[in-house]
């Protein structure tokens, strides 16, 4: 269980991106995992690294992570170019 949270981070990056797929009615399921991906990086990066607030072994940046993925995937259907 010593990587239980990694895991859970990872499966949560994919359910959020599914429900982003199911909602937003296109069929960019892989686009959808890159965006959430690196937003869940970039928010573990974050609170971790730059903030100082948590480390690898709180659960807290796995929250942190997932908001950050809800964000950026937010982010990314309002900015993407629609040709």
């Amino acid at each position: 269980m010593e990587y239980a949270d990694i895991a859970i981070a990872v499966l949560g990056v994919l359910g959020l991106a599914s429900i982003w797929d199911l909602l937003s009615g296109r069929r960019g399921y892989g686009g959808a995992v890159l965006v959430a991906g690196v937003g869940a990086a970039c928010g573990a990066f974050l609170v971790i690294r730059v903030f100082g607030i948590s480390t690898l072994g709180d659960w807290l940046w796995v929250a942190w992570a997932m908001v950050a993925s809800a964000f950026t995937l937010l982010a990314y259907t309002l900015f993407r170019s629609k040709r």
